[in-house]
């Protein structure tokens, strides 16, 4: 790998994240054309069912003219080798003209792996791993849903400096910003399933809907189910938004006394679903919740919202795939004040949860750091 590999790569990877939020269940790619040590055509997986970056970077160079013969193509996914809603892209790629092609991260995809080798055996350079790493972490989610039969869940917390979320009294409004909370809205709209606990539920009644403004791309996504996972359910009559507005987008997460409980069916018969889960040690099994909003509802991505037990306990059963975090330039310093995380017992600090640091941004006047298990969660 030369710097010039990875500095174009590393443009790949901004246009691939262009995608978020529209290519869903299809992974987010971006890609380049580079000819004469410039990148003369650029393009991303814009829209599910349409052309692949790859594609796109070709279009993009027939647009302006530009000869793709003898160029080089840096793409952060291997391209795919299947027919599927388009053509595959390692056959379009051999029939560019492109003699070398600079692949970010294989297909975990073995229905579309295989591209770069027939790639290869055509006669094409082909060099893999380039940002391997980062490459990797653009198609996290896409490797969850695709291999792991749940959705990919990242956690979102706003916190003081001093790692709280609220003060004593459960205050939380507002710890972030006005510019962090606009992002936490295209974090809504991205995604598929707003996961809450019942503490929240009932302390801020919360709509779980985005909001953006009508010129944002995002603002016509389907708003996302809400989804509460409480032993404890509320009357249907209960003065909650999600209950009396919205009952045919909200999912109870409870036990099986829950379900069978007179309140769980009054709910289920307003048209709210409530579905039971196993309990380990008298806590929520959440794994088979997640499955099912997987595999009934075509959720592939859920944003955690709340609290900081639901929080520990999806860090906790190797669910939490992503953490993002927006600290506020404020400190409470007050050690009754709640933690991001709870429910956990840590005699040591070598026996922490370990996590690694993949993003760090400004969003106004407050941090968006983004961390990921140090180890992808596998199957089984």
């Amino acid at each position: 790998m030369t710097t010039n590999d990875a500095t174009f790569m590393a443009r790949a990877l901004e246009l691939a994240e262009r995608g978020r939020g529209f290519t869903t269940p299809n992974p987010k790619v971006g890609a380049v054309l580079v000819k004469d040590g410039a990148i003369v055509a650029e393009g991303w997986h814009k829209v599910f069912g349409g052309p692949h970056a790859e594609v796109e970077c070709l279009r993009d160079a027939e647009a302006k003219g530009i000869a793709v013969t003898g160029g080089t193509m840096y793409v952060t996914l291997e391209p795919c080798n299947h027919f599927g809603k388009t053509p595959p892209c390692s056959r379009t790629l051999l029939e560019s003209g492109v003699v070398r092609v600079v692949i970010g991260c294989l297909d975990p995809n073995p229905e579309a792996g295989g591209g770069a080798e027939l790639l290869r055996q055509g006669g094409v350079d082909v060099t893999i791993g380039v940002m391997e790493r980062e490459c990797c972490d653009a198609i996290a989610d896409f490797v969850v849903w695709k291999t792991l039969g749940r959705p990919y869940v990242t956690v979102k917390l706003a916190m003081t400096l001093d790692g709280r979320i609220a003060t004593r009294t459960g205050d939380a409004g507002w710890v972030s910003g006005s510019a962090s909370r606009t992002r936490v809205h295209v974090m809504r709209a991205c995604s598929q399933a707003i996961l809450i606990g019942g503490g929240t539920l009932r302390a801020d009644n919360p709509q779980l809907t985005h909001r953006l403004e009508a010129d944002n791309p995002l603002a016509n996504n389907p708003q996302p189910l809400a989804v509460v996972v409480t032993r404890k359910l509320p009357a249907p009559d209960a003065p909650l938004t999600l209950v009396q507005d919205r009952p045919k987008q909200l999912v109870f997460l409870t036990n099986a006394a829950g379900v069978a409980s007179q309140t769980g069916k009054e709910l289920t018969a307003r048209g709210v679903r409530v579905w039971g889960l196993p309990e380990r040690n008298g806590i929520l099994d959440l794994l088979p919740g997640l499955a099912r909003l997987r595999s009934e509802a075509n959720v592939y991505t859920v944003l955690c919202e709340g609290g900081s037990g639901l929080a520990g306990t999806l860090l906790t059963q190797n669910l939490m795939d992503e953490l993002v975090v927006f600290y506020a330039p404020k400190v409470l310093g007050d050690a009754l004040s709640l933690s991001g995380f709870s429910g956990l017992v840590v005699q040591r600090m070598n026996s922490a949860t370990g996590l690694r640091f993949s993003a760090v941004e400004p969003v106004g006047e407050d941090i968006m750091l983004v961390a990921r298990p140090e180890k992808p969660p596998v199957a089984g």
